[in-house]
């Protein structure tokens, strides 16, 4: 399809179809569902995508869908779209109508203009397939739960992503302006674990600590020992973070206590890393807790492992996005330590998640995701269907050349390694693509 062509017909389109997603979102927005209880959103986005004539299945936990929006002569998907559902526990505290109807959750992530994004594209590569035009199959993933988090393995678990080769999302960022985009190849997000340490001892006197094990003073070690051995047993390029959250002992300032707990996070930016982690953790803490006379037991939760994305999805994405929008759409997107459970899908297939600017250029508001008064620039959901269409298209016809040339290469040249070629910006990919170079599978847990 034509640079002016999509572009116009994504136009034509938006014209038409902007004001009801900028709607679906404000009421998205002022009835919000945590993780796993998002059954109105879920009705909602299964209506309007019946409404579209695709056939929307809900997912087995009973929130969440997926729908294939058919096209092209092959039976299988090749690119998918995934969009998370769930608000989050906490107050909305703007002033606007839309705001939150449901005490206790607020849309504070910007979930709701994803599923908005994620629902537009899947309107406009609908109406592409009813023309005909639509060169291959797409899927459209809403998943619930991502903050709890848990939903992107119900996804796989249900064979969301089965044989599906790529997976693009998006996620909004208040700190760029609406209109342009930020990608990066490789981690885009940490891996995010939760740890907590029971630590025990015979308590006693707090005259006669030389009699006892002193456990408040044995927590403080491990408060802060254990950050500094990770800082020197890890290669520091990881990114491995510890911090406490939580630490709680003793009733009385003269008694030394005989039981105390500390919680807190693990976050790193290094897949290998974060396999190592526990094992780490747990020698660390038992050392620090035997040297003062303490028992330790560490239990470690996992949450995300970090979200790494593949180098020729990452392209592609900016390569649309300077198709859709021009040259300067572009920025370098910063490397976060917080948690994505995006980074599930691509620990199977090569993806990759870019950053939405959310901001109205010239504002003064200093929004942040996770705040009560958290906001966007609804400007930005058009952009957002421009981004992911053109990716969409393009991730199709990544697929149809990976194919040619996969065909092509085994009767030419069958012991060399792929060959791969990618235009980083103008108005298409070009060249052969064998394969989404880049991609690292996860290895086993470590528990």
């Amino acid at each position: 399809m034509a640079q002016d062509t999509l572009a116009g017909q994504l136009d034509t389109f938006l014209a038409e179809y902007e004001s009801e997603l900028i709607e679906f979102r404000r009421d998205m927005h002022a009835h919000p569902e945590i993780g796993n209880c998002e059954h109105r959103a879920t009705s909602r986005i299964a209506q309007r995508l019946e409404s579209a004539g695709l056939r929307p299945s809900l997912l087995p936990e009973g929130t969440g869908l997926i729908a294939d929006v058919p096209g092209g002569s092959a039976e299988n998907v090749q690119v998918a779209l995934r969009a998370d559902i769930d608000a989050l526990p906490m107050p909305d505290e703007k002033r606007v109508p839309y705001r939150s109807l449901n005490s206790g959750a607020c849309h504070a992530c910007g979930h709701d203009v994803h599923t908005s994004v994620v629902l537009g594209t899947g309107l406009f590569l609908a109406r592409l397939a009813d023309a005909g035009a639509l060169p291959g199959k797409v899927r459209l993933i809403f998943q619930p739960a991502e903050e709890v988090p848990g939903g992107a393995r119900q996804v796989i678990a249900a064979g969301g992503i089965a044989d599906v080769p790529r997976i693009f999302a998006l996620h909004c960022d208040p700190k760029v302006d609406v209109g342009k985009i930020g990608t990066r190849i490789g981690p885009i997000t940490a891996a995010f674990d939760k740890i907590k340490v029971e630590l025990t001892g015979p308590g006693g006197h707090t005259a006669r600590p030389h009699l006892t094990a002193d456990l408040v003073f044995a927590l403080g070690k491990i408060i802060s020992e254990v950050p500094a051995g990770v800082s020197r047993r890890m290669d520091p390029r990881s990114g491995m973070s510890v911090v406490w959250g939580r630490v709680n002992a003793g009733t009385a300032p003269n008694v030394i206590p005989d039981r105390g707990v500390l919680e807190g996070t693990v976050r790193c930016l290094d897949d290998e890393a974060w396999h190592v982690a526990p094992d780490l953790l747990k020698d660390l803490i038992e050392t620090v807790a035997s040297t003062y006379g303490t028992q330790a037991v560490l239990t470690y939760e996992r949450g995300n492992p970090p979200t790494v994305n593949d180098r020729v999805c990452t392209n592609l994405i900016a390569a649309s996005a300077v198709r859709m929008l021009g040259d300067d759409a572009i920025t370098q997107a910063p490397q976060s330590l917080g948690g994505e459970d995006f980074a599930w899908y691509l620990t199977s297939i090569p993806g990759s998640l870019f950053r939405l600017g959310t901001r109205r250029p010239g504002s003064l508001d200093d929004f942040d995701i996770h705040q009560p008064t958290f906001d966007v620039d609804e400007r930005c959901i058009s952009v957002g269907v421009k981004v992911m269409t053109a990716a969409a298209l393009a991730g199709i016809g990544l697929e149809a050349a990976s194919d040619e040339n996969l065909a092509l290469s085994a009767v030419i040249a069958p012991s060399s390694g792929p060959a791969e070629h990618l235009a980083r910006s103008g108005p298409a990919l070009t060249g052969p693509l064998l394969g989404p170079a880049g991609h690292r599978p996860a290895g086993p847990l470590v528990r």
